[in-house]
């Protein structure tokens, strides 16, 4: 071996149990988990902005392009809202997609207090989160913010994740965002671990994964960013077997990625072809899926206090959830590979069930997706988790969803599932989430519940 070269370990258990060690820890050295959301509140009450819709002709530095009709920044940064046309065998559709293909930075950062991990985690407004401050990561940030497009302030924290010394990296994965809502959109999801003072600014509290994970039961508490981060972290799950070894389990996911013929690519605005543009929205006729509206943020405590944007906006709330089994006392969840028209790689693996039910309504209960009715029907008994979270604030208004996780049997999901979905246990979904494009932004959501509860799920209430 070459003289002054160190061989460590491939494994990262360390980092694993150490992350398990903190899951357990129900409270921590900083605040109390009970304190938690009347802080949000008081952040809240401290920087009181204030978010209206307003008609597209009042955007500031926002116009509907004339030959394209693409919605867009004067300045050529943040993000765009284009057409999408999608092409598959059994259907075609086009609607408006965000096109924003600079990668952001969803960043935590991690310190020992007494021998457990914590996490420095963010009271932040986002204009679409229903009650707009929110639990958030120690940075979000696109890089139009961390590079001052706005003209604003500097992001705190951001070198810690700009310039990370590999040997304190807990994780480091680029992940997608909504399929559905953006067009090829991926973050740099990270936790990297600091030694020495760290100044903690008011907006800012250290807690620990136990503390994380029962704030996960609390409505529109934790924002999707700071969710997705957490389930992309390499927990220590205990099963040992599966119905699925883990080389069938790729084979079977690649095979559905292989299977699937869809052609996805941008088109104007103008040829979005059954949507329509008024002067307040770019909606369906039908008024169905979601919307294009435009909005004013004031007083906000964010690096620009005062800006205009344009938003995607839900026609109602969503649901999303997970079908929990056990096979041979270890647990299961049903995943679906689900083709979303903006993934970069065609399929990702997202839960049993992810839908606005609403949209849906006009059909009858066999063109209905599969297991959409099961979970709406589902009795409060046999419910593991039930929480609601919106999606991501700063570029969907009032985007809500209920999570579940929700105890099944053979006779409503068998053990052979259709095509398209896999039991597979927890332990391989979070192994998966730590690469690239495999696991959706709503699966990672449930996943982060997983990861954060120090047992896992049972037969208990999560």
């Amino acid at each position: 071996m070459t003289a002054g070269l160190l061989l460590r370990s491939r494994s990262g258990a360390g980092t694993a149990e150490r992350l398990a060690r903190s899951a357990a820890a129900a409270e921590g050295a900083g605040m109390a988990t009970g304190d938690v959301p009347g802080w949000l509140a008081s952040r809240r009450r401290a920087c009181p902005a204030r978010v209206r819709r307003i008609p597209f002709a009042e955007l500031d530095g926002w116009s509907f392009a004339a030959g394209t009709g693409d919605l867009r920044h004067r300045s050529g940064r943040f993000f765009s809202v284009e057409g999408l046309h999608v092409v598959r065998p059994d259907a075609e559709w086009r609607q408006p997609i965000i096109v924003q293909p600079e990668i952001g930075i969803l960043g935590i950062l991690a310190k020992e207090f007494d021998g457990v991990l914590h996490f420095l985690m963010q009271a932040k407004m986002e204009p679409g989160n229903p009650n707009l401050v929110q639990l958030s990561p120690t940075v979000q940030a696109t890089r139009s913010n961390y590079t001052k497009a706005h003209g604003g302030a500097t992001v705190r924290y951001l070198d810690h994740f700009l310039r990370p010394d590999p040997d304190r990296v807990l994780t480091d994965v680029l992940q997608s965002e909504h399929g559905s809502w953006f067009y090829r959109k991926r973050n740099r999801n990270m936790i990297v671990e600091v030694d020495g003072d760290v100044p903690v600014h008011d907006d800012f509290r250290w807690l620990t994964l136990g503390q994380l994970g029962a704030l996960l039961h609390e409505d529109n508490l934790v924002n999707m960013d700071a969710r997705t981060v957490l389930g992309s972290a390499p927990m220590a799950h205990p099963e040992r077997a599966a119905l699925s070894p883990d080389a069938g389990l790729l084979s079977w996911f690649t095979g559905e990625r292989a299977r699937q013929d869809v052609r996805a690519r941008r088109i104007p605005l103008r040829e979005v072809t059954g949507w329509h543009r008024d002067a307040d929205s770019v909606h369906r006729a039908d008024q169905r899926f979601f919307r294009v509206v435009a909005v004013a943020v004031e007083g906000s405590a964010r690096e620009v206090s005062s800006w205009t944007q344009p938003l995607f906006e839900p026609v109602s709330r969503g649901i999303v959830g997970f079908a929990y089994r056990t096979f041979g006392g270890v647990p299961h969840v049903l995943v679906h590979a689900r083709v979303e028209g903006g993934f970069l790689d065609t399929v990702e693996l997202g839960p049993t069930v992810q839908y606005v039910p609403e949209n849906y309504a006009h059909l009858p209960p066999a063109e209905r997706p599969l297991f959409l009715d099961l979970m709406l029907d589902m009795p409060s008994d046999r419910v593991r988790y039930s929480a609601v979270h919106a999606e991501e604030g700063g570029r969907f208004r009032d985007a809500e969803s209920r999570y579940l996780i929700a105890e099944t049997d053979e006779s409503t999901t068998p053990a052979e599932p259709p095509p398209g979905y896999r039991w597979i246990t927890p332990g391989q979904l979070n192994w998966l989430a730590g690469h690239s494009h495999y696991v959706n932004v709503q699966a990672r959501t449930l996943l982060a519940v997983l990861n954060t509860h120090a047992a896992g799920i049972d037969h208990a209430p999560v």
